[in-house]
């Protein structure tokens, strides 16, 4: 905290009595340079409260909490803003037991974290920073809806005690989609694209979001989607231009998946890709970084 010091001079006759730091007052006689101390009587400085020490909810409160799942919408999860600096995560994290997630003022949990996801596999968890005590990391959910907030962001995130984290997987590359390219990068560590695909992208009405960072949370085959050969990349971004774009109920995820037709403005604003270009991205570890650009 900065502390503001106030310079108080009051003109009385030939006398000026200056005010300073710590409490004490000087006179300065008007007939003479030097100072002398006058007595006074400073109200003892206010003392800085002691930050109350963490205590972790009992394992019956995090159950109770809502999951943050593909699609569950919190508001009390942070909004990761559009055009922020977007910085590929260089490292993915993993949790042994399902954990509490809070929101800025980190004071009550507000979520939990499932320590396996909605395929009964282990959590990716991908911080965005740390700061001390507390990392901010990357979750699947929403933090509202489109038709709630036209500013809705694609991109939740939260804050998760850092003890709590281990990491398993060091990130060299990431994913860089660009909208107005139609393109799917793969990029290394030093920002050198190394495979670039043509893609296709969202339609107009139920655009691809851009300017936003997620991560890659899962992969898995969905007969139903009829995807029974090429894995579907499920991203942790959603669709900012409505809550269910696709008309069902998987909260509006962008995703990259293979599609016969795969180029254009095509989509509902997942990104299409061929097969090739998908089987090239599975090498990918889950958690790796997603970024689409204008």
């Amino acid at each position: 905290m900065k502390v503001t010091r106030r310079l108080v001079i009051t003109v009385a006759s030939a006398v000026v009595v200056v005010a300073v730091a710590g409490g004490a007052v000087l006179t300065l006689n008007h007939h003479s340079p030097t100072p002398r101390a006058a007595a006074t009587h400073s109200a003892p400085a206010t003392p800085t409260p002691t930050p109350t020490p963490y205590s972790a909810p009992a394992a019956a409160t995090i159950a109770a909490l809502p999951e943050a799942k593909y699609n569950a919408v919190i508001p009390g999860l942070v909004a990761v803003a559009a055009g922020s600096d977007l910085h590929p995560a260089t490292a993915v994290d993993k949790i042994a037991t399902d954990a509490p997630l809070y929101g800025d003022d980190r004071s009550k949990p507000v979520a939990r974290f499932a320590a396996k996801n909605f395929l009964g596999q282990p959590s990716v968890i991908v911080p965005l920073r740390t700061d001390g005590d507390w990392t901010l990391v990357m979750t699947p959910s929403r933090q509202t809806l489109p038709s709630k907030d036209p500013s809705a962001p694609a991109q939740s995130a939260a804050w998760i005690r850092t003890s709590l984290l281990s990491q398993v997987q060091t990130l060299t590359r990431h994913i860089v989609v660009s909208v107005g390219a139609q393109t799917v990068s793969i990029v290394d560590d030093k920002g050198k694209a190394v495979s670039t695909f043509a893609a296709g992208v969202g339609a107009s009405g139920t655009s691809t979001p851009t300017g936003v960072i997620g991560y890659m949370e899962a992969r898995y085959l969905d007969p139903a989607q009829n995807q029974t050969v090429y894995p579907i990349g499920l991203t942790s971004l959603h669709s900012t231009a409505a809550d269910e774009p696709y008309t069902g109920h998987d909260g509006g995820l962008i995703g990259i998946h293979y599609e016969a037709v795969h180029s254009g403005n095509i989509s509902h604003g997942c990104v299409r890709l061929d097969g090739p270009s998908i089987t090239a991205l599975d090498q990918l570890p889950l958690g790796t970084s997603v970024l689409i650009e204008k």
